[in-house]
């Protein structure tokens, strides 16, 4: 289950300023066929990681695509109470699975990200862009 990041006795948790983030590293292809099973599903990702030395509540902040999907929807995963510490890494899972501290799961039962060419774009809880990693053809950052 993801670390939730400590609440002070009373109040709301406090929002610090975004540290430097990056999108960074993404498997797109799934070891073995793409036949849609859970495992395949599982094997696209996105890495989000903090660089700073903070912990930072990603409670609200969002991770999309680009809408370059072969069914022409645009997804977003929203991350609930979770806390990313410092110089840490999560990895954002297509399928289906439990959620720990490092890996956490969309629940869904197609593909998200192109393998061909697509955008993941961070966006905090208050919808600014914290970061975007594009890869595949006519990428850029």
């Amino acid at each position: 289950m993801p670390r939730p990041c400590r609440r002070p006795r009373t109040g709301p948790v406090r929002r610090r300023r975004a540290p430097a983030w990056c999108s960074g590293r993404s498997s797109t292809t799934a070891p073995g066929r793409d036949n849609g099973a859970n495992r395949s599903l599982n094997g696209g990702w996105v890495e989000v990681t903090n660089t700073s030395r903070r912990a930072v509540n990603l409670d609200g902040w969002t991770l999309s695509d680009s809408n370059s999907n072969s069914d022409g929807n645009r997804y977003r995963y929203r991350y609930d109470n979770l806390c990313l510490a410092g110089r840490s890494s999560v990895r954002v899972h297509t399928g289906v699975g439990n959620d720990t501290g490092t890996d956490v799961y969309q629940d869904r039962r197609s593909y998200i990200w192109s393998s061909r060419a697509d955008t993941a774009t961070l966006r905090n809880d208050r919808g600014r862009t914290v970061d975007s990693e594009s890869w595949g053809r006519g990428s850029h950052r």
